[in-house]
C-alpha cells in the first residue's frame, strides 16, 4: 500500500509538472503573439502648422497602445514633398505604413501607389464594419473619392482660405473690414496702407501648391478643370491673376515671398492682410502682439466667393497585415472626438467626423476662438480641391512654377496657356 501511495504521488508530480510545462508554453506562445508593432507615419505639419499637436497625440497614443508603438517623420514642402519622398520609398520598397496626402494629390496617389482602403480595413479589422458610416458624412467622404469613385482614404484635416487682418492697424488708417469683401476692396485697402505706412497692404500664401490662387481664379468666375483637362487659362482666369499680379509687380501693394516668410512678415505687423489657410489660425493667434480677425474669403464683383477646400486625408500604404491593422488602429484613435479636438486645437483644421464637429468641446473651442468661424461657414459650399490622376506632382509643379513667372512679370496670358497645354499634354 505504501509503495502505491507513493507511485500515486509520483504519477501527480509528473502530471502536474505536464500542466505546468503546458501552460507555460501557452504562455509564452501568448506572449510571442503579442509583440510590438511599430509603424511609421508620414505628416506634412511643420511646428508652426500643428507639428506639436502630431507629438502630444503619438506620445499619448504610444503610452497608451501597448503593442503598437508609431513613429512620426514630418516631410518638409508640405505635400508635394511627402509625395516625392513616397515615390522615392516605393521605388527602393520601403514604404511608411500610414500618409497625410493633401487633396491636390488625392487622384494621384490612388493612380501610382500601393494602399489599404478604408472600406477594406474596416472590412478585414472592425466587427462592426460601421466607423465610416458613423463618423463620416457622405459629402466629406466624398472628398477622398478618385476620379471612378472609390474611397481612397479617410478625410483627416479640412481646410478653407480666409483672410486674417491687422485690426490694429487697418483702424489707424480708417479701413473698414467691411470693405474687405471683395478683392478690389482688398486691393483699395492694400494701396492705402502703402501709402501710408510703408508696408505692404497684402500677401496671399505662396506654399509648393497653388491652392489660395486657384481660390482666386475660382472666385472670377474661372474653372481649374473640366472634363479631366485644365482650363485655367481662361478669359476669367487670366483677369484674375493680372489683378494679382498688378498688386505685386505694379503696384508692389502685395508681397510676393515664400510662404513661411510671408506669415512671419504678418505677425510682425509688415504686412497688413493675409490670406492664407484657416490651419495658421492657431499660429497667427499666438503669435501677433496685435488685435487680429479673420474673415471669409473675398470675391471679385459680379461674381461669388468660391474656395477649393484645403487639408489632406489619411491613407495606409503598409502592405503587411499586422501593420494595416496597428495603422487603422491608430487612425482610429485620430478619429476621436477628443483627438480631433486637439488637432483643432493646435491648428486651426476642421474636424472631418461629425461627432466632432457637434461635440461640446469643439463647439466651446470655436465659440471662444472666432477666426475659425469664416472657414466653418465656407466648408459647407467649398469645391474639391483640383487634382490630376496622370503626372500629379509635375502637373502641380507646372502651376507653382507659372505662378512664380507671373508674380515675376511675365505675361500672364502665355504663360497661363503654357501651363495649361503642357498638363493636359501630360494627363494623355
Amino acid at each position: 500500500m505504501k509503495s502505491l501511495t507513493l507511485f500515486k504521488r509520483a504519477v501527480g508530480v509528473v502530471v502536474l509538472m505536464m500542466v505546468a510545462v503546458l501552460f507555460a508554453g501557452c504562455s509564452n506562445g501568448k506572449a510571442a503573439s503579442k509583440k510590438v508593432v511599430h509603424i511609421s507615419y508620414w505628416h506634412v505639419n511643420a511646428q508652426t502648422q500643428g507639428g506639436a499637436s502630431v507629438e502630444t497625440l503619438v506620445k499619448k497614443f504610444n503610452k497608451t497602445h501597448k503593442y503598437i508603438k508609431v513613429n512620426a517623420k514630418y516631410n518638409p514642402n508640405m505635400y508635394q514633398g511627402l509625395m516625392q519622398n513616397l515615390q522615392s520609398a516605393q521605388a527602393s520598397g520601403k514604404v511608411p505604413d500610414i500618409v497625410q496626402v493633401g487633396w491636390a494629390y488625392m487622384n494621384y496617389f490612388s493612380s501610382n501607389f500601393k494602399y489599404l482602403t478604408p472600406t477594406d480595413a474596416q472590412s478585414k479589422f472592425d466587427s462592426s464594419k460601421t466607423f465610416i458610416s458613423k463618423n463620416f458624412s457622405t459629402r466629406t467622404l466624398s472628398f477622398a473619392k478618385d476620379s471612378k469613385g472609390k474611397l481612397v482614404g479617410l478625410p483627416y484635416s479640412l481646410s478653407t482660405p480666409i483672410l486674417y487682418y491687422n485690426k490694429t492697424m487697418l483702424d489707424k488708417y480708417g479701413i473698414k473690414a467691411s470693405s474687405l469683401a471683395t478683392w478690389e476692396g482688398v486691393s483699395a485697402a492694400a494701396k492705402k496702407i502703402k501709402e501710408e505706412s510703408g508696408n505692404y497692404g497684402l500677401y496671399i500664401q505662396e506654399p509648393a501648391d497653388t491652392w489660395a490662387q486657384q481660390a482666386l481664379q475660382l472666385s472670377n468666375g474661372a474653372k481649374i478643370k473640366k472634363n479631366g483637362k485644365a482650363v485655367f487659362a481662361s478669359s476669367a482666369g487670366v483677369k484674375a491673376y493680372e489683378f494679382y499680379q498688378d498688386m505685386v509687380v505694379k503696384d508692389k501693394t502685395a508681397l510676393h515671398t515664400p510662404w513661411a516668410q510671408g506669415i512671419d512678415d504678418f505677425v510682425n505687423g509688415k504686412v497688413a492682410i493675409a490670406y492664407t489657410t484657416v490651419a495658421q489660425a492657431s499660429h497667427i493667434k499666438q503669435s501677433s502682439n496685435f488685435d487680429v480677425e479673420a474673415i471669409t474669403s473675398p470675391h471679385f464683383k459680379g461674381h461669388k466667393a468660391t474656395v477649393p477646400v484645403g487639408g489632406s486625408m489619411l491613407a495606409i500604404t503598409s502592405q503587411d497585415t499586422e501593420k494595416q491593422k496597428a495603422a487603422w488602429t491608430f487612425e482610429k484613435y485620430l478619429y476621436k472626438n477628443s483627438s480631433l479636438v486637439t488637432w483643432s486645437k493646435g491648428t486651426g483644421y476642421l474636424p472631418p467626423t461629425q461627432g466632432a464637429l457637434s461635440s461640446k468641446a469643439f463647439k466651446s473651442y470655436l465659440s471662444s476662438n472666432p477666426m475659425l468661424k469664416p472657414a466653418a461657414s465656407q466648408i459647407k459650399t467649398a469645391v474639391a480641391w483640383t487634382s490630376f490622376p496622370k503626372n500629379g506632382l509635375q502637373a502641380e509643379q507646372t502651376m507653382i512654377d507659372a505662378r512664380d513667372k507671373i508674380l515675376s512679370g511675365s505675361n500672364v496670358q502665355e504663360t497661363l496657356k503654357n501651363a495649361q497645354e503642357k498638363i493636359n499634354e501630360q494627363q494623355k
